[in-house]
């Protein structure tokens, strides 16, 4: 049995993907021997109705010198984050010497817009090779983790902030409590948490099950989010759906009484009352289909390696760690894992032990197939990638169901 992380509650798995490896652990010939494992489950809390998994990895084996995901690789997502910090200094910059600090700030790729603008900001990275990158472009970055103590220490230095800022990472936090205590401490009495995650209710209707990995210790809802920094004296403001990575909710939080809520929070969570995010049948059912996706991609490239057929992988991302391992593909039915990333390439994936190799080997000698495990930005990538189909190649996609494009 295990302890929900907002409300101390018993919960159980309603999910087991079995043994996995860290997601973003792309490893060399010679650590295969002592790569990492643990058991990835996930559960759901019946009394806050937070999606957790139950076993949480050390953060130090997650985030460190060598971490493989640097955000600015996507324009898609340069421009997205743009738009955000945009919409951070129209609504929330208000008051005179404005400062922002974000949560997670990876390789500066939002923060850089608000550097440029000459706005004070602070950045808070723990991997140190992507702060490097980021303080390189000339951000203001510190290479620690968020928490209370940490929060205090900023305030001390730098006074509070106006916006707290995280894109996909208030999900990565297992120490819930922790990180919230440290928001109320570190924002100034008018100041937002303005945060965005992967959204719970898109995994349900997607069956984007590969969102489920190490680094997402949780799977926010409105409700469950509410009940979380509703202990902290702080409420949910204002709701916005995004449609990055498959499906994200952007929310802001305010310290409570300090703001109207939009009507948006309340529509949203009437929704999220009749898709049932509440019920512990609902989950039950995404395991069925969860189960369901893997049967049927697992059919589909064990008949084309009967074909003959090549199948190659594109993005060696950490949401392929999730589908290599649970559905059981190996190099005999994938190739390689085409990716961009130098700090991944020549590398082999995480458990499945796939290779990964320069994007340059992808172009040189098409496959007949390629299994778009970077699927979250598919439509930039299926533009960009035109002349593979046009010289035969067809597209394998898994979200939201098992088919072939092209």
């Amino acid at each position: 049995m295990k302890s929900c992380l907002v409300c101390n509650s018993t919960i159980e798995p309603f999910l087991s993907f079995g043994k996995m490896p860290i997601a973003n652990g792309f490893l060399t010939s010679d650590q295969v021997r002592d790569e990492y494992f643990f058991d990835l489950q996930v559960g759901f809390c019946h009394r806050c109705t937070m999606v957790q998994l139950t076993e949480h990895v050390d953060r130090e084996k997650m985030f460190h010198d060598e971490y493989a995901f640097f955000s600015s690789t996507s324009t898609r997502m340069a421009r997205h984050f743009g738009e955000f910090a945009a919409s951070v200094r129209q609504d929330y910059l208000r008051l005179p010497d404005p400062f922002v600090v974000e949560i997670g700030s990876n390789d500066g790729i939002m923060l850089q817009n608000f550097a440029q603008a000459n706005i004070r900001h602070l950045g808070i990275e723990p991997s140190a090779n992507v702060a490097a990158v980021a303080r390189s472009k000339g951000i203001n970055t510190i290479c620690e983790f968020f928490d209370e103590q940490l929060a205090r220490r900023i305030v001390a230095e730098y006074g509070q902030a106006d916006a707290f800022l995280g894109a996909n990472v208030m999900c990565h936090l297992p120490y819930l409590h922790s990180v919230a205590a440290g928001i109320r401490i570190l924002l100034k009495p008018s100041g937002v948490l303005v945060f965005e995650d992967p959204y719970i209710g898109d995994i349900v209707e997607k069956t984007s099950y590969d969102q489920i990995y190490d680094e997402h210790a949780s799977y926010f809802s409105v409700a469950s989010i509410s009940n979380l920094f509703e202990q902290h004296d702080l409420e949910v403001v204002d709701v916005i759906p995004q449609n990055v990575h498959g499906g994200s909710m952007r929310y802001v939080i305010a310290h409570k009484g300090a703001r109207t809520p939009s009507p948006a929070v309340a529509t949203q969570r009437a929704k999220e009352t009749e898709m049932g995010l509440g019920e512990a049948t609902t989950y039950e059912k995404l395991r069925r289909n969860i189960e369901r996706s893997r049967d049927d991609l697992m059919n589909l490239l064990r008949d084309l390696k009967s074909q003959g057929k090549r199948v190659v992988g594109y993005g060696a991302t950490s949401k392929s760690t999730t589908v290599t391992n649970y559905c059981g593909i190996t190099p005999e039915l994938i190739e390689f894992i085409s990716d961009t990333t130098p700090i991944k390439q020549g590398k082999l994936s995480p458990g499945a032990h796939i290779p990964v190799r320069p994007y340059q080997e992808f172009v040189d000698d098409y496959p007949d197939y390629a299994l778009l495990f970077a699927w979250n930005h598919g439509e930039e990538i299926i533009e960009k990638e035109s002349a593979f189909q046009q010289a035969g190649g067809k597209w394998i996609v898994y979200v939201p169901e098992v088919k072939v494009l092209g």
